[in-house]
């Protein structure tokens, strides 16, 4: 085979050591370094002396990462999928692994992995760590309801939100151990008033000792979460308006923003994701399959036996999957009208991975293209709707040998 690289090299990268495989012009040189920073510097002083130019490693876990912090300056880092590069089954040792990796690397045979530029890396640490602490925000949130119901505490069944600012203080009070109901109420805000005589009946509830301290300490918690969130929210604000980011990434998240469904924080996610280089995917196709949203292929014999997504990448699934959601709530939208089309047939979940699908491709092309979101005429899908609605009802009666022709009738609108 024709050999790409004559200088590369192969790393078995684990928690405590890197193996390295040095191919020179077909000599290999193998040497094994540990993960501390120093040695790591040594690996990259090692394959800048012998004139490397390609490394390769497999993604296992988080360890590759500062491996690939160090070695980025030095060559250029291919990560590549573990499941891409399995040896033949047989004698499996650190050394063996290394050398398949580097005599793949220096063939081409490897396939590199998306790694976004260290801005959008550092972008995306912040906002997969807001996405944790919104987690953890919704877990306490339950564990306050679970809380205040195991006490007879009723405030869910009366207010849209048991734990917005009104919730809170009557929870605080409750927790402090007041018993003067009226006085619990009046800390509610005055758009409630309303609902004061219902408010009543919903905090007359009995909570022990043991409860009142453990509500007290999940609203410390919440509240800890929520200044948590706020400050990273800034945080993020900070790296996209800094100078070291590409001016465009701010437009792209203002872009992004006036598209159905997406918000800002969606927006930045999915920067943070998939960056604005749309050169690193050949095709909108590639990127719904690495963001795990592309229906599967798995076909034998003629038949398809499953069409599952992959696994793919999960925060900018996640993320999609929420937008969608948002957006199909408009009927009156081009997500929406998808959305009913395919929910009779797909059913309401799997409908909602094809509307998220669909979104990523917009977000693709208007990337690429550095475009604004325009929504696309109702009116013109609607007519195409009806038509195809037709044609498919006529091939189904002709299947079952039925003859029929087609009579235009007054008074049926153009448009589903």
């Amino acid at each position: 085979m024709e050999i790409l690289y004559p200088v590369c090299c192969g790393l078995d990268v684990h928690a405590k050591t890197v193996v390295a495989c040095l191919i020179v012009t077909g000599k290999k040189t193998t040497r094994t370094f540990s993960t501390m920073t120093e040695d790591l510097l040594k690996l990259g002083d090692w394959l800048m002396e012998a004139g490397c130019t390609h490394v390769a490693m497999e993604s296992t876990g988080v360890y590759w990462k500062p491996v690939h912090t160090i070695l980025e300056g030095v060559c250029e880092v291919l990560l590549v999928n573990a499941q891409h590069v399995k040896q033949v089954p047989g004698r499996k040792t650190d050394v063996k692994d290394c050398e398949w990796l580097a005599d793949l690397l220096r063939h081409g045979l490897v396939k590199a992995s998306f790694i976004p530029p260290a801005p959008i890396r550092d972008l995306r640490e912040l906002t997969r760590y807001r996405s944790t602490l919104v987690r953890d925000r919704v877990q306490l949130a339950n564990r306050v309801q679970k809380l205040a119901e195991s006490g007879n505490i009723k405030l869910s069944q009366v207010l849209s939100n048991a734990l917005g600012v009104s919730g809170r203080r009557m929870l605080r009070a409750l927790a402090r151990g007041e018993q003067d109901l009226d006085k619990i109420v009046a800390l509610a805000d005055e758009k409630l008033y309303a609902k004061h005589s219902e408010l009543r009946r919903a905090v007359d509830g009995r909570l022990t000792q043991a409860q009142r301290f453990v509500l007290a300490d999940l609203l410390d918690r919440y509240d800890d979460v929520e200044r948590a969130i706020a400050r990273v929210s800034e945080r993020v604000a900070e790296e996209v308006g800094s100078q070291q980011q590409d001016p465009f990434v701010e437009e792209a998240i203002a872009k992004l923003d006036e598209m159905t469904g997406i918000g800002q924080r969606i927006a930045e996610v999915i920067i943070a994701e998939i960056g604005i280089d749309m050169d690193r995917f050949p095709s909108e196709k590639h990127l719904s399959k690495w963001a795990g949203l592309a229906p599967g292929n798995n076909a034998s014999g003629g038949r398809r036996r499953s069409g599952r997504t992959t696994k793919g990448n999960q925060a900018l699934r996640t993320a999609l999957v929420q937008a969608a959601w948002v957006a199909v709530r408009k009927k009156e939208s081009y997500f929406g009208v998808h959305y009913q089309r395919w929910k009779g047939r797909l059913g309401s979940k799997r409908a909602i991975i094809a509307v998220a699908h669909r979104m990523l491709e917009i977000i693709y092309h208007m990337l690429s293209r550095r475009e604004g979101y325009h929504e696309v005429d109702l009116k013109a899908i609607g007519v195409r709707s009806v038509e195809q609605e037709r044609e498919r009802l006529v091939r189904k009666l002709a299947a079952l040998g039925v003859n029929v022709t087609i009579e235009e009738k007054a008074g049926i609108p153009d448009a589903a």
